[in-house]
C-alpha cells in the first residue's frame, strides 16, 4: 500500500482550535486539521507553513511536535505529522476548504472529522 506522508496543523488560540471542512475530493465535507503532502527537500515545518499559506492565504508559527498519526485508508496508508501552531500574520482565507470554524474543547466533538483526525482528538482536549 502507498504511503502519503503529510503535516497537520493544530492552530490554537487561547482556548480555540481551528478546524476545517474538506471541500474537494473523496473526503470531501468531513472536518481535519489544515495541512498537506510534505514536498521534496522540505522539512515537515517547512512544508507546513508552506501549505496553510498556500490553502488559508495565513502565516503560521510552527510550534511543538504533538505527534504522527498512522492511519490505513481503503487505498493509502496515511503518515501525517501534527504539530501545535499558532497565526502571526492574516485571517484564514478559505481557497480550498468549504467551512472552517474556531472549536473549544467542548465543541471538538460536534464535527465529523476525519477517521485519521479523530484519533488525535483526545490528545488536543488533554491539552486545551
Amino acid at each position: 500500500m502507498k504511503t502519503v506522508n503529510v503535516v497537520a496543523a493544530i492552530i490554537r488560540d487561547g482556548n480555540k482550535i481551528f478546524a476545517t471542512q474538506r471541500g474537494y475530493g473523496e473526503f470531501k465535507d468531513g472536518w481535519e486539521f489544515p495541512g498537506g503532502k510534505v514536498e521534496e527537500g522540505e522539512t515537515p515545518q517547512e512544508a507546513l507553513k508552506r501549505e496553510i499559506e498556500e490553502e488559508l492565504e495565513t502565516e503560521i508559527e510552527v510550534g511543538e511536535y504533538l505527534t504522527t498519526i498512522e492511519h490505513d485508508y481503503p487505498k493509502f496508508h496515511l503518515s501525517m505529522k501534527c504539530y501545535w501552531a499558532r497565526i502571526i500574520e492574516g485571517k484564514p482565507v478559505l481557497l480550498e476548504h468549504e467551512a472552517a470554524r474556531w472549536l473549544s474543547r467542548a465543541e471538538l466533538d460536534s464535527v465529523a472529522w476525519l477517521p485519521a483526525d479523530v484519533t488525535i482528538i483526545e490528545l488536543v482536549k488533554q491539552a486545551l
